[in-house]
């Protein structure tokens, strides 16, 4: 008897369906993030459930768990992605800047975020005050390393006369805590003020104000 084979063809995806799946599957896990972050910003990580995010990103657990391995790494995915959007100003400070200009950039980004991110900034207050359990890796190398790297930047500048002679980390300090206060603190903002940096008006104030306390406290001073 003469053996017959069967060839079975292997169906291969062409490079567009590949392309759709792709940015399907990219498109899925932003709207599992977003959601993600909406809750753990209202609710914190330990308050929040893999089941109260999968229905608001209208997901199946399942699927959930397919794209994320578990509620911890969904946070610390949320919590990455904030970080390299707020970090990403501060990287860009280099000695040949003109640090006036530079500080006075770097508030406008960091307000602007503020006014933007507020839910991500309520997040990452969150987990700092918590104590940064779930991020504390995070910060102590990536963030310490870029920080002490503009540091020396600013140092840089206060050597050269550029600057007053204050200490770089507390000029970065001061401005992370006043910029992010108004979305940390947006409802006692709006309490006091009843206005809100979604106000072009107030957020052109509230920029020109800060901008003035901290540059004119940099600012070098005639001998």
């Amino acid at each position: 008897m003469r053996n017959k084979t069967s060839n079975k063809s292997t169906r291969v995806s062409s490079p567009t369906t590949q392309s759709k799946r792709t940015e399907a599957k990219r498109n899925k896990r932003k709207v599992i993030l977003q959601a993600a972050l909406d809750l753990f910003s209202s609710n914190g990580v330990h308050g929040t459930s893999v089941e109260q995010i999968a229905e608001l990103a209208e997901v199946s657990k399942t699927n959930l768990l397919y794209y994320f391995a578990s509620k911890e790494q969904l946070y610390l995915d949320v919590i990455q992605q904030l970080l390299d959007v707020w970090l990403k100003p501060l990287q860009g400070f280099s000695p040949e800047q003109d640090p006036i200009e530079a500080i006075s950039s770097y508030i406008e980004v960091k307000l602007t975020l503020s006014r933007d991110n507020p839910k991500e900034s309520r997040l990452f207050c969150m987990e700092v005050v918590q104590g940064a359990p779930l991020l504390f890796n995070q910060l102590e190398s990536p963030l310490r390393a870029i920080v002490q790297a503009k540091v020396e930047v600013i140092s840089g500048w206060i050597e050269a006369g550029k600057l007053a002679p204050i200490d770089p980390y507390h000029l970065i300090f001061s401005i992370w805590a006043t910029t992010q206060h108004y979305a940390d603190f947006r409802v006692q903002v709006e309490a006091v003020t009843g206005q809100s940096l979604d106000d072009p008006e107030f957020f052109a104030a509230t920029l020109h104000n800060i901008q003035s306390i901290i540059l004119n406290g940099v600012r070098p001073q005639p001998s």
